[in-house]
C-alpha cells in the first residue's frame, strides 16, 4: 500500500477525538452505528462530530450509508487491515539471528 495513503490514515486516528469516534464505530461491527446514536454516546456536538467523520471517511477508515432519514457510520475493516500490515509486514526483518 502507497505510504502517502497510510500515513494520511495515521494522522487522523493520531487525534483523540478521531480515536475515540473510529473505535466506537469499529466496536459496533459490520453494521455500522448511526451517528445520531455515535453523538449520544460520545458527547460530541454535532458540527464537531461531523467534522471527525468527514476527515475518517476522506482518509478511508469509515464509510457512510443512508437508510432513510438515519446516516450510519461503518468501518472499512480492509483500510484498518492494511495500516496493521503495512506496519507489521517487515517486523524484525534486520534482526540479525
Amino acid at each position: 500500500m502507497d505510504i502517502d495513503i497510510i500515513a494520511k490514515a495515521l494522522k487522523e486516528l493520531g487525534h483523540p477525538t478521531r480515536l475515540t469516534i473510529y473505535k466506537s464505530v469499529v466496536r459496533a461491527g459490520y453494521q455500522g452505528i448511526a451517528v445520531g446514536g455515535l453523538q449520544k454516546k460520545l458527547g460530541i456536538p454535532g458540527s464537531t462530530l461531523s467534522h471527525h467523520i468527514s476527515s475518517l471517511v476522506s482518509a478511508g477508515l469509515i464509510s457512510q450509508r443512508r437508510e432513510s432519514r438515519t446516516l450510519f457510520c461503518v468501518a472499512e475493516f480492509e483500510k484498518l487491515q492494511s495500516v496493521i500490515a503495512f506496519l507489521q509486514d517487515e517486523c524484525c526483518i534486520d534482526e540479525e539471528c
